[in-house]
């Protein structure tokens, strides 16, 4: 499996991620020509090769002719899909520019159709964040990792007056990412480069294992004092056969509990955290029948596990013992079958093809509004899966 890593060091910005891609190999000629045919006044992506604290890095600069244009997220849509870029690329450029177009409607309390993009709607931000779609596509990856990401402290001054970092739309963004702690006076994640985070990132966390192919350098405007201020993207294949972590096994026997309390007490140990529950059939002492209660769960949750089963069981006593587990990579994916998109989860082992799970719940939904069998559109899930695998036809 291919994996991009993103070390962001020093936060993330449209230009950064833009010159990381093409120092990492991403053609800058295909990315100019995908910006040509937006239609933007004489915009031009220009290369330099620049040291920041020592390092060398590759910096983009978008270069065009003064607009004062205010553009609303119809008018930037309309743009992206009567320009060249494949399919792939303008679904990918729409839906960073509709994951800014929300985080500004919920900080100015109105709807996205009504938003006035200021410094995002410019041309230099249009270019940054299409240009970035292209590369990304051209890239190729199927996986994206990031480092938690540092925002910078005090503040900026924005289309609407001085605010304290993160801007507000930079930390709607940013809900649900990892933050590195900064202590760096400055702006060092954009909205344009959280945007691109909150629309491709994957998980976050340490660089993944991987053997590494190669290495992109992306270079910000500033040149700080205390750190270089470059975007290192890491490109490479997956080394690692399987995701693994240490759990749980907790279990307890049963001979005098009824069916009726044995399934309120599951529910209950999924409410606590459990990773899985289930019940075994057994024979005790003088050929009772009884039930075995299995509980799967983290280390951190054990001692809620054990006090759920005391107490709505009356048992006597539990077993517990620490197991390791090796799980398959997993992450949420949809597909669009002819009643509408269906979501489910994406399952891998590093070196092999993914295989889908519908999810339950998203199937009955479908199943009970469209009157048709759950197992028809479990199948219909499938083929939909099956079908976008394959090369098109000539």
């Amino acid at each position: 499996m291919k994996i991009a890593y993103l070390d962001c060091l020093s936060g993330i910005s449209g230009d950064m991620t833009l010159g990381a891609l093409v120092d990492a190999g991403v053609d800058l000629a295909a990315i100019q020509a995908a910006v040509d045919s937006l239609k933007l006044p004489s915009c031009k992506l220009v290369q330099t090769e620049v040291k920041r604290k020592g390092f060398r890095a590759t910096k983009i600069n978008v270069e065009h002719e003064p607009e004062h244009a205010h553009r609303h997220l119809h008018h930037i849509t309309d743009m992206i899909d009567a320009s060249e870029l494949t399919p792939r690329q303008k679904d990918l450029a729409k839906r960073i520019f509709t994951k800014l177009g929300e985080a500004e409607a919920k900080v100015h309390g109105t709807t996205i159709r009504k938003v006035h993009f200021h410094e995002v709607g410019a041309v230099d931000s249009i270019a940054d964040i299409c240009g970035a779609a292209v590369g990304w596509d051209l890239l190729g990856v199927d996986r994206i990792v990031c480092s938690p990401v540092p925002t910078g402290r005090g503040f900026v001054q924005i289309e609407h007056g001085r605010c304290s970092i993160p801007a507000p739309a930079t930390a709607e963004l940013l809900q649900g990412v990892p933050l590195a702690e900064s202590h760096v006076d400055g702006e060092l994640t954009t909205p344009t480069g959280a945007a691109i985070l909150a629309t491709l990132v994957d998980s976050y966390g340490p660089l993944p294992s991987l053997k590494i192919d190669r290495i992109g350098y992306g270079s910000g405007d500033k040149d700080f004092a205390t750190h270089p201020n470059i975007l290192r993207l890491f490109v490479g294949e997956s080394v690692e056969s399987a995701a693994s972590d240490q759990v749980w096994v907790v279990e307890t026997n049963l001979d005098d509990v009824s069916g009726e309390i044995i399934g309120y007490c599951t529910t209950k140990l999924w409410e606590k955290g459990a990773l899985d529950v289930y019940t075994t059939s057994i024979q005790m002492k003088k050929n009772r029948p009884g039930t075995t209660i299995t509980v799967l769960c983290q280390a951190a949750d054990l001692e809620k596990i054990e006090k759920t089963l005391f107490r709505e069981t009356g048992t006597l006593g539990v077993r517990r013992w620490p197991v390791s587990r090796h799980k398959m990579e997993r992450k949420a994916h949809s597909v669009e079958t002819q009643w509408g998109p269906i979501e489910g989860k994406l399952g891998w082992v590093a070196g092999q093809e993914p295989s889908f799970a519908p999810e339950f719940e998203a199937c009955r939904k479908v199943a009970e509004a469209q009157s048709v069998a759950l197992k028809d559109v479990y199948e219909a899930a499938h083929r939909a899966f099956d079908a976008a695998k394959q090369p098109p036809t000539a």
